[in-house]
């Protein structure tokens, strides 16, 4: 009789490729993957090594693609594209989660047949013993070639290396790295002493950081929704880097503010949280609303949901000008790999420009909508000058109102008018901040 637990394993590896066969070869996100497939999964002890592997295996793809190469006489067809996952899945396991090496053979195995592809179990079997046979030598040529040994694709390795090429071995290492659970604590509802208390009453792990006011960061990562505090709206999840954005926007009572891109409402919640201001939360995707709409609701916040184009305001805006305006820009998401590897798969060169584009045109909708005296902040989680610091210069070149403002050294390091923050750096993303004030009439 089989041992429910191997069933279960073999089940849970089975779901990992089919999902990471989606993520590589269809395109699909992440987290929009993972997120269909684990509602199935009752058991959070399921949902977690699933969340774990696919994360792990998106994060090492190009490492570990390169391995198998070396393993196959011939590439396996596109119908087989579950296998090639699964075997990427058992790489990984073994590898980088450190699990024990035959119990993941025998289960990868299964996982075959769980797929409909039986067939295929006698080759996911000698794949993976020889690899543990030869994986000295196989990972030893897969070193040869910075893509493989970084895990990183060709070109962003180049872009990254001309930007910042004395940070590009420590931003590559960053990116490989899982980030930290990090909280921020709603000023409204609690105090980071009173969540700190009642983690630790649960047995919870945590800290609070010197560098982020708001911050809790959770020694082990954990379904957010199960924790202590969560329904009641006493926190919720964000960056520190992310944090720190309404500390350099400088909110104060009585303001009224603009988010600009603001789905799905993180920093529209913490600007609410900051200061009794009247927030204008806009975003393009009506389909990203009403998660904005639920967040705001479980943290007790209110502001105006807006469906609308910021660079078209002539459809959503009344006339009335803005004393601070956000504008988190939509760009690479080159400074968040740590949370979201696939952008890795994803994202191409070719992608740049018309970023950088779309970047342009928002800040220039947007300038006129602020008052005089009021500032905008212009907010990435990109690590590419082309979409922060080239961005910014323009918008200061095309208008004799405006003027870059000094942003604290806590922020990152001088970069063009704003500062970057490079992954890994105190624990928080790769984010870009730029403020701008427009001068008084």
């Amino acid at each position: 009789m089989s041992n429910p637990a191997d069933h279960a394993g073999a089940a849970i590896r089975a779901d990992a490729a089919r999902i990471l066969a989606r993520v590589v070869f269809d395109g699909v996100s992440l987290r929009s993957g993972f997120d269909a497939r684990a509602a199935r999964n009752a058991d959070p002890r399921d949902r977690s090594l699933l969340s774990a592997t696919l994360f792990s295996a998106s994060r090492w793809w190009l490492r570990f693609d390169a391995v198998l190469a070396q393993l196959l006489e011939r590439s396996l067809p596109k119908k087989a594209c579950e296998i090639h996952s699964l075997l990427v899945v058992g790489f990984v396991q073994i590898e980088i989660m450190a699990m024990p090496e035959y119990a993941v053979v025998a289960a990868c195995v299964d996982a075959a047949r769980l797929l409909g592809q039986p067939r295929h179990a006698g080759l996911v079997n000698a794949v993976l013993r020889r690899y543990l046979r030869e994986r000295s030598v196989l990972l030893a040529e897969a070193d040869r070639d910075e893509v493989s040994r970084t895990a990183h694709p060709r070109w962003m390795i180049d872009r990254i290396g001309t930007d910042w090429p004395r940070d590009l071995q420590a931003i590559l290492a960053a990116n490989n790295c899982e980030a930290p659970l990090t909280l921020r604590v709603n000023r409204r509802r609690s105090t980071r002493e009173d969540l700190l208390e009642r983690f630790a009453a649960a047995s919870i792990e945590a800290v609070a950081p010197a560098h982020l006011a708001d911050a809790v960061i959770l020694t082990d990562s954990t379904d957010v929704s199960r924790l202590p505090g969560f329904v009641e709206g006493w926190f919720s999840v964000q960056d520190g880097a992310a944090q720190q954005v309404v500390d350099v926007l400088d909110v104060v009572d009585g303001q009224r503010v603009l988010d600009a891109c603001a789905a799905p409402g993180g920093k529209s919640a913490h600007i609410l949280e900051r200061a009794d201001i009247e927030l204008t939360a806009l975003d393009s995707d009506a389909g990203r609303l009403p998660r904005l709409r639920e967040n705001l609701t479980r943290l007790g916040l209110a502001a105006n949901v807006v469906h609308g184009d910021a660079s078209r305001p002539e459809a959503w805006w009344d006339g009335k000008p803005f004393d601070r305006i956000l504008l988190d820009a939509p760009c690479s998401a080159s400074g968040i790999i740590r949370r979201q590897p696939d952008i890795k798969l994803h994202r191409r060169a070719a992608d740049i420009a018309p970023l950088a584009a779309i970047q342009r045109r928002l800040g220039a909708a947007l300038w006129p909508m602020l008052a005089p005296g009021g500032k905008l902040l212009y907010a990435t989680c990109s690590l590419l000058r082309a979409e922060n610091e080239a961005v910014i210069a323009d918008l200061l070149d095309a208008h004799v109102d405006a003027r870059a403002l000094p942003i604290h050294e806590r922020h990152g390091r001088v970069a063009g008018s704003g500062r970057q923050n490079l992954p890994g750096n105190k624990g928080m993303d790769g984010f870009y901040y730029a403020l701008v004030e427009k001068a008084r009439n």
